[in-house]
């Protein structure tokens, strides 16, 4: 299988790729884009947690920890003592943490359900409500978050079988069809629990609405069609044949795009 580094370096390219249609297209705003992005990202690595010891594994289970020790904090935070507030919220951390993590990983094993896309489709919905319920962003940017992470995530899995194939040797590893699936044929206990807790994660998703409306829109498509390839100049300086477009040459004014050079004094702005 692809290493850590490589299904993050992979990952973020295939998200930056996304974000960049995302940009172009005017889709969001580009303070949503960066967490979108991010959200990309967390799924090219996240099918790697039912592997015990693993970066990815403990980073889930340190920022579930944290994240879930916050919550009983701010739920009793009016009924205790700061001392017992404390002892609250760091057993709450340890607690999810170390025993959840032991827990998940009792009942996991490695290229099993969580390397599915049924798993990645359970973590797209739960990406969706955390953006809408959590973070307090819009539908349409949280089901977009849920999609990033959905795309990484697959992302994942694509790897994991290119690298189950040896190329030179002109051979499958024995590890090959085991991570691009749709469900776990072998566990199909664990299939059903992901398949019931993904229905219900479906029904507490915000409205899909505004996305499905965002990215059918004919508009947006015919815009990213015609922003695919620059219409005669190449950043604004090299035209079709490699050569200086006719205008501003270098150590003149250079205006690139749509931005217009700032008028020279005396002259009246375009």
């Amino acid at each position: 299988m692809a290493n850590f580094t490589t299904h993050i370096a992979v990952g973020t390219v295939v998200s930056g790729g996304l974000a960049t249609l995302t940009l172009a297209a005017d889709v969001i705003a580009p303070e949503n884009l960066i967490a979108v992005t991010l959200a990309g990202v967390l799924g090219s690595v996240l099918p790697d947690i039912d592997l015990k010891d693993s970066r990815p594994s403990r980073a889930l289970f340190s920022g579930l920890g944290i994240f879930l020790s916050f919550c009983v904090l701010f739920t009793v935070a009016y009924k205790y003592s700061i001392a017992e507030m404390w002892l609250l919220w760091l057993g709450s951390f340890v607690l999810f943490r170390y025993g959840g993590e032991a827990v998940f990983h009792r009942f996991s094993y490695h290229r099993g359900i969580w390397h599915s896309i049924l798993a990645g489709v359970l973590f797209g919905f739960l990406a969706a409500i955390v953006f809408k319920d959590v973070l307090g962003r819009h539908e349409g940017v949280a089901w977009l978050a849920g999609g990033f992470l959905f795309v990484g995530y697959v992302t994942h899995l694509v790897l994991d079988e290119l690298f189950s194939v040896d190329v030179l040797d002109t051979r499958f590893k024995a590890s090959f069809g085991t991570a691009l699936k749709l469900y776990d044929g072998r566990s199909l206990g664990d299939t059903a629990v992901v398949a019931i807790a993904a229905a219900l994660l479906f029904t507490m998703t915000p409205s899909a609405k505004p996305f499905v409306e965002g990215i059918s829109s004919r508009e947006m498509w015919v815009g990213l069609q015609q922003r695919l390839l620059p219409e005669d100049k190449w950043f604004g300086l090299v035209g079709p044949l490699g050569r200086l477009a006719d205008g501003p040459q270098p150590g003149a004014d250079i205006a690139t795009g749509s931005i217009d050079a700032a008028p020279k004094a005396g002259e009246e702005p375009r």
